[in-house]
């Protein structure tokens, strides 16, 4: 892309943002919760819907806010783009530190006022590409010790433990690491298991989960577009949850469909697979709502073709009324554009009543949407193994009252060994623990 068009697309951008040129949402996001949203007609925007606010960071010793009953503390900070955490059987914390291997090139201006736009709000910043340990000390002050547990990865994502062995999903490949209870380093590669797409890296992040039986590995990859513009062949084993057999390696499609499964987890009362999704933009700001789903076996979801079971999405092309047909749709809405990147099925008791037995989503945010929508950690109540009832806030505060500036953002959500929740929070490099509120306090920050 030439400078006089990079110049001009930019001026384009900030003039977009400056003068609120977007189309504002008409739904509350708690409006389109639940199995059967309001979809309204879609929308082609010379200039898509968009609001960035500008990253400030935490300052001053303020922390995200949470509801009545509850508590937070930061349990680190310091970090290079914490993506996902993952709780030890001995209580340890790990955490991917990582981002996008910036491998797309840029050809478009669509392309150019995404990157400017994340770079503004703080989302571009460099991750370490390593995987940090966190461990409380053992002196009773409360404290906790960051160490480098696993460097030199290719942008981690997903941790799993089977046995004595530790799995990581980098953007290309799942890794396995010989792992032994209370070490703070393991030195050298992992040995790969199986390759993972990664074509482009449009999403690169690869959810990871076990089955309960330590059999399987079930992987979680997004698209390398938002509607297939770059082409179906660089999609091939994308937007789908893939299956790991973990003695062989070998792989195959268990779920396609599903743009952008960032998150996998195992419902505790049915024992089924369920997922959060970020869905396709560009459409409209309540257009087209993120998903929590369960995920069943051989299921088709729609992407690109449809969305919402058999909504038909003109964009993707060649059209595809075959698979269309057989498309079905998701469990449940969480809203437009709130963008989740983490999913917990809570199961401990360290939390207040009302927060157990549903899921903790980890909402990213977005700026395809104003007013904003996401950047918070919210609850969605469960009963008989299914979701009920619209969205919670449980976490908040991650921009500012007049949205214009960014704190932080939550992405992945975890629950350590005393039944807390832990938060990974990418922008503002950081790690939140929340208890209920009378509950003592485990820890400080880590240096």
């Amino acid at each position: 892309m030439n400078s006089v068009l990079r110049t001009s697309v930019l001026a384009a951008a900030m003039v977009c943002m400056a003068a609120g040129c977007q189309d504002r949402a008409q739904y509350d996001p708690s409006q389109q919760a639940g199995s059967n949203p309001p979809m309204p007609g879609a929308h082609a925007f010379l200039s898509p819907p968009m609001q960035v606010p500008t990253f400030t960071g935490w300052q001053n010793g303020n922390t995200p806010k949470v509801a009545a009953g509850l508590k937070i503390e930061l349990l680190a900070s310091g970090l290079a783009h914490p993506r996902q955490v993952y709780v030890l059987p001995n209580g340890d914390i790990l955490v991917a530190e990582a981002n996008s291997p910036n491998e797309e090139a840029v050809t478009t201006p669509k392309q150019l006022i995404a990157g400017f736009i994340t770079e503004r709000s703080g989302k571009k910043a460099k991750g370490a590409n390593r995987i940090s340990l966190l461990r409380k000390r053992s002196d009773g002050s409360g404290q906790w010790d960051r160490y480098d547990f696993i460097d030199d990865l290719h942008s981690p994502f997903g941790m799993q433990l089977i046995g004595n062995t530790l799995y990581v999903a980098d953007t290309d490949a799942i890794l396995s690491f010989r792992y032994r209870s209370g070490e703070t380093h393991i030195a050298g590669p992992g040995v790969e298991l199986a390759d993972l797409p990664d074509t482009i890296n449009h999403h690169w992040t690869k959810a990871l989960l076990a089955s309960p039986d330590g059999k399987k590995l079930f992987v979680g990859v997004g698209s390398n577009s938002n509607v297939g513009e770059n082409g179906l062949e660089v999609e091939y084993r994308r937007a789908d949850v893939l299956e790991v057999d973990i003695a062989t390696g070998g792989s195959r499609i268990y779920a396609a469909g599903i743009r952008n499964p960032t998150g996998l987890q195992w419902e505790p009362k049915t024992g089924k697979l369920w997922a959060v999704a970020n869905e396709r933009d560009e459409i409209g700001p309540d257009l087209v709502p993120d998903y929590l789903t369960s995920v069943r076996e051989g299921a088709f979801y729609g992407w690109p073709y449809s969305y919402y079971g058999q909504h038909v999405d003109l964009r993707a092309q060649p059209q595809r009324p075959d698979l269309v047909a057989k498309a079905i749709p998701p469990d449940y809405s969480i809203g437009s554009h709130v963008a989740p990147l983490g999913l917990l099925f809570y199961t401990g008791t360290n939390l207040p009543p009302q927060y157990r037995g549903g899921a903790f989503i980890g909402e990213h945010g977005s700026w395809d949407r104003s007013p904003l929508s996401g950047y918070m950690v919210a609850y969605v109540a469960f009963d008989n193994g299914r979701p009920v009832g619209a969205p919670k806030p449980v976490v908040t505060g991650f921009a500012s009252p007049d949205e214009k500036e960014l704190y932080g953002a939550p992405v992945g959500v975890a629950q350590d060994r005393d039944g807390a929740l832990i938060i990974a929070d990418d922008v503002g490099n950081t790690v939140w623990r929340v208890t209920s509120a009378n509950v003592a306090p485990h820890g400080a920050a880590a240096k």
